[in-house]
């Protein structure tokens, strides 16, 4: 089940990104595995906002979750993390096709997002799922900042990529 973020749910969102970031110790990437996962009060915008979502398990504990931003009129998927122990059941899968109908909802022209090129549950799992790379040259301005952001907290110590996905106004995903 796909529902908003609670404050309650803070707690487990964190802990799913702890549980999720060890994936990145076994590809060598010790420094993403050892980066904390965002704290409350850093968490606590994209709740108030009605821009971060959890898929529960049957005792509606979170298992899933996605943060979104707005860049440029784009939602931008700041975070989809899924526990390993519930991956590959489609919950990611699920939570971007629910950010796409809210896009699409809120008249945003599709979904961006920004991902580490050569993991396989990153930009290869994207390309899957219908979002293509957008080359530097295209990039818009917010895009851009947030290269630079990320770059200056060090993930550019890895190829990363730039991708979106533009919404079907008409027929957006229907969740898979």
């Amino acid at each position: 089940m796909i529902s908003a973020a609670r404050p309650d749910d803070i707690s487990g969102i964190r802990d799913i990104e702890v549980a999720a970031g060890e994936l990145f110790r076994e590809i060598g990437m010790d420094a993403i595995a050892d980066d904390p996962p965002l704290s409350a009060p850093e968490l606590a915008p994209y709740l108030s906002d009605g821009r971060a979502w959890v898929a529960t398990d049957a005792a509606d504990n979170p298992i899933a979750y996605i943060l979104v931003d707005v860049i440029d009129e784009w939602a931008h998927i700041e975070q989809v993390t899924v526990h390993p122990v519930h991956s590959r059941k489609g919950l990611g899968r699920s939570l971007i096709d629910h950010v796409e109908r809210w896009a699409a909802a809120h008249n945003f022209q599709g979904m961006t997002l920004t991902t580490f090129r050569d993991v396989p549950w990153n930009a290869p799992y994207y390309e899957r799922l219908g979002f293509v790379h957008v080359p530097e040259p295209a990039w818009s301005d917010g895009l851009r900042k947030l290269v630079q952001k990320e770059n200056q907290h060090g993930l550019n110590a890895w190829p990363r990529v730039v991708m979106k996905r533009k919404i079907d106004h008409e027929n957006p995903q229907a969740g898979g």
